[in-house]
């Protein structure tokens, strides 16, 4: 397998291969033209904001600075997406965001890991896990959240919380590491 397709699966592969390096630097482009934009470019933030991602769907958001590991081209967004001041996701592979999510300021969402093994992490390999963070959730800010996470429908998410797991629907949840405090209810 080439370090792409190794990267794609999961599995540990070498983040410096020229060929990953090639395609990154060119997603990076878009996210430098997009961070360029002023308050009075709305228009041309929102079509670059189109190409830069992966997916954009209707009614979506990003203040600026957004800053991304390979420039947003692996952020799926769904519709109502609103995503404050400085963003950051390593999104070496997919990160799906549902429908009508918040991201407070300095939230961030990182898929790649390092190998615990101290020689792989010498020759500066690493590993990937998608992120998944369904319809109505609200992360706080500086939220993390890392690889492999999912974050179940209509939960919140505390300020300064660190999410190493999955949480589930319908839940507030913070802390570091992060944890359910109690279900979402009517009352």
């Amino acid at each position: 397998m080439t370090n792409l397709e190794l990267k794609n699966n999961g599995l540990i592969y070498d983040p410096m291969d020229e060929e990953i390096l090639e395609m990154q630097r060119g997603c990076l482009k878009k996210m430098d033209e997009f961070n360029a934009t002023t308050s009075e470019q709305q228009e041309l933030r929102q079509k670059i904001l189109k190409e830069m991602l992966g997916a954009v769907g209707e009614n979506c958001y990003v203040e600026p600075p957004f800053h991304g590991n390979w420039g947003g081209k692996n952020l799926f967004f769904g519709n109502n997406v609103y995503a404050n001041f400085n963003l950051t996701v390593v999104d070496d592979v997919e990160i799906i965001v549902g429908n009508n999510v918040l991201f407070a300021p300095n939230c961030t969402l990182t898929t790649a890991n390092h190998p615990l093994e101290p020689e792989l992490r010498r020759k500066g390999y690493q590993y990937c896990k998608k992120i998944k963070i369904c319809d109505n959730v609200w992360l706080g800010s500086n939220v993390v959240v890392l690889p492999g996470v999912t974050i179940g429908e209509n939960s919140v998410i505390g300020a300064g919380a660190i999410v190493s797991g999955d949480i589930p629907a319908n839940v507030l949840a913070m802390g570091v590491p992060c944890r359910v405090i109690r279900e979402i209810t009517n009352r």
